[in-house]
């Protein structure tokens, strides 16, 4: 009866530490997410002549975002960014993602967002509701920037990849 007893106290001590290891390997929140998407859109550019030839670039688009893999982030989001190049290849930008709940990711956007083939870097600086603490990095290129009537454009990335992770207490 004793060592029955004491098989028993041994199965819930392991059963305990077990558990406890089990807990401790869980993704904490600060581990980071990988992410994949697709981002089509359409919009607005607008070119000023500069000097030696340079022309300085503004885009509007919005469009959809299509999160292929990445746990915990929406599937579809509406994808709206703000871009500028200044002519010399230094471009800057903002996007902001709103998925079906209204909440939104923020981010920063860098590099030429003016021409198809350029490569743009996203810094993920925040978010609302269930992406509050939401921080990150993502790169895309533009497959084609196609031009519609006059100013309008039709882009897409489909090669949008990166990671993110949730503040503490989220």
């Amino acid at each position: 009866m004793r060592a029955l007893a004491r098989v028993a106290a041994g199965l819930v001590v392991a059963a305990c530490v077990g558990g406890a290891a089990a807990a401790r390997q869980a993704p904490s929140p600060e581990d980071w997410r990988p992410f994949d998407a697709n981002w089509s859109a359409t919009g607005e550019r607008h070119t000023l002549p500069g000097e030696a030839g340079r022309m300085a670039v503004s885009v509007h688009l919005s469009g959809a975002l299509v999160v292929k893999t990445g746990d915990g982030l929406g599937r579809g989001f509406l994808a709206e960014a703000i871009g500028f190049d200044d002519g010399r290849g230094a471009g800057a930008g903002r996007a902001v993602w709103t998925d079906d709940r209204g909440d939104q990711v923020f981010s920063l956007l860098a590099g030429n967002a003016g021409e198809a083939g350029r490569r743009i870097v996203g810094t993920i600086t925040g978010g609302t509701g269930r992406y509050a603490g939401i921080a990150g990095t993502y790169t895309f290129t533009w497959d084609y920037l196609l031009p519609g009537d006059e100013e309008r454009i039709h882009a897409s990335a489909v090669t949008l990849t990166g990671k993110y992770r949730r503040g503490t207490g989220r």
